[in-house]
């Protein structure tokens, strides 16, 4: 559960303005069921869309939503939470008890520990490629530690975190989150993939990527990588609780839950992301690091304790 904490300081102050409005409350209330776009949100609240964009970008300002580009009738914005609560600090030392319960680590995508790789694959620096494209052997490249995006039609690639989770502490949730989408050549935005986590090869959960997003460069991505070919990918959180699996707050599998990961049996903890060999959709994927796509960050695993 991501939580953000307010105290007196001038950046909470921005918050308190944003949220201190009925109809932002009530936009954040809708996008915690569900990712809307602004024309959902106005229908739903009854304004007018020039007002709901407002709002919206209010909202996005102190960071409270984010909003992505997804393939719909053209490309749209969708809004999405970005945070499950908000907490306000009277006293300063409850800020640092609820924070100490809380391990994140984030993980640069080349540093996987195993992959299974089937072309049309490749890895890609941040000024230009790694090895040779559409040849699994550069998977292997010693330099794959400097790789900013990396693609395949087919496989996997499997990460192993320390685990940092103190002896004798329980896990609550773990939350996993990644920049990606699906692999066509070039790019395809309607090209649907089924792109699978498992953390400790326990599967958590699919998601079906609608779409290999290209003709617009990605905030992130680099000059000198053409716009014709992938740019970007959607921010999907994979997370295990007590109750089950979600992804992006919505319940993926209520069976599997946090205890049944084992986080506790192991110095590490596995992440693999890949395509199943069952899939209904094989339309590979791609990773994106913090220099590539539309999100600065790698691999981000986030670990909550009782």
């Amino acid at each position: 559960m991501k939580s953000l904490h307010l105290g007196f300081d001038e950046s909470s102050l921005a918050v308190y303005k944003a949220i201190a409005n009925k109809h932002r409350l009530e936009i954040l209330r809708i996008l915690s069921v569900q990712p809307h776009n602004v024309n959902e949100l106005a229908e739903k609240l009854n304004l007018p869309f020039s007002t709901t964009a407002t709002n919206v970008k209010k909202l996005e300002e102190v960071n409270l939503i984010s909003t992505e580009l997804v393939p719909g009738r053209g490309t749209q914005k969708v809004n999405a939470k970005n945070l499950d609560r908000i907490i306000i600090d009277l006293f300063e030392h409850e800020h640092h008890e609820e924070s100490d319960q809380r391990i994140t680590m984030d993980m640069p995508i080349g540093e996987y520990f195993d992959c299974f790789v089937q072309p049309n694959c490749g890895l890609v620096g941040q000024d230009d490629y790694i090895g040779l494209q559409d040849d699994p052997r550069s998977f292997y490249e010693p330099s794959r530690k400097h790789a900013q995006l990396l693609f395949m039609r087919d496989g996997y690639v499997e990460y192993r975190f320390q685990n940092k989770v103190p002896y004798g502490t329980n896990v609550k949730e773990i939350e996993v989150s990644a920049e990606l989408c699906s692999e066509a050549p070039n790019h395809k935005m309607d090209w649907p993939s089924d792109i699978t986590v498992w953390i400790n090869n326990i599967e958590v959960g699919t998601w079906t990527s609608p779409s290999d997003f290209g003709g617009k460069r990605g905030f992130l991505t680099p000059q000198w990588w053409l716009t014709n070919y992938t740019q970007y990918g959607m921010l999907k959180r994979f997370k295990a609780t007590e109750n089950g699996c979600y992804l992006d707050g919505t319940p993926l599998n209520k069976h599997v839950t946090v205890d049944s990961l084992g986080i506790k049996d192991y110095p590490f903890i596995s992440l693999k992301i890949g395509i199943k060999e069952d899939a209904v959709n094989k339309g590979g994927f791609n990773l994106f690091g913090s220099k590539f796509g539309n999100y600065d960050q790698g691999i981000q695993m986030t670990i909550a304790l009782d």
